[in-house]
């Protein structure tokens, strides 16, 4: 009797995107490992509050816990867990920047906590942002594609998440154009 899938990593529960499922422990196991080991390539698009000075660069900067309270909450902190993240300026508008970030390591909020120190913080981001805790704009975080070099012998899985509606206005902002082939939903199968 066939499994139902399960996910192989997590997303925050605002952001949108690409997930990794597996179909059986055999495959769960694979994709963890390829997760821990740094394998799996990821690309996240942020629209954020601010302009970055550079066009692209790396952020290598520990997260800890705020505090024991919170949880999950992070905050940067020398004595904490390695982090890091590079990113690249893919288009500017009027006070805000379209980032696509890629993770290095998967820390909990990372790219969060990472923009929010860098005095750019993601639009919506009612945690480390600018965001009021409610009724503000949805968080502007989304996972673009993920690359999964799943087999020896063939090439790598590429899937790319089509972009969702609450970011297109501020991405067009920026300059990005919609392409007819972007679609608010879509379902990718595999064995």
């Amino acid at each position: 009797m066939p499994r139902n899938p399960a996910l192989a990593h997590r997303l925050d529960k605002d952001t949108s995107g690409c997930l990794v499922l597996g179909r059986h422990r055999k495959a769960l196991a694979l994709l963890g490992r390829l997760f821990k080991q740094g394998k799996i390539g990821k690309t996240y698009w942020a629209v954020v509050e601010g302009n970055p000075d550079a066009e692209e660069g790396r952020i290598d900067m520990p997260l800890g816990k705020l505090d024991e309270s919170r949880g999950w909450w992070m905050k940067p902190d020398p004595h904490g867990t390695p982090a890091s993240t590079t990113w690249k300026v893919i288009g500017r508008g009027r006070g805000l920047t379209w980032l696509a970030l890629e993770p290095l390591t998967g820390r909990t909020h990372q790219l969060r906590v990472h923009c929010a120190a860098m005095g750019w913080p993601i639009l919506g981001d009612n945690i480390y942002g600018r965001a009021p805790r409610t009724g503000g704009p949805i968080l502007h975080l989304h996972s673009r594609e993920i690359v999964v070099p799943i087999s020896k012998n063939k090439a790598p899985v590429k899937v790319t998440a089509p972009v969702p509606l609450h970011m297109r206005e501020a991405l067009a902002k920026c300059g990005w154009k919609e392409s007819g082939g972007e679609q608010p939903t879509t379902v990718v199968t595999g064995n």
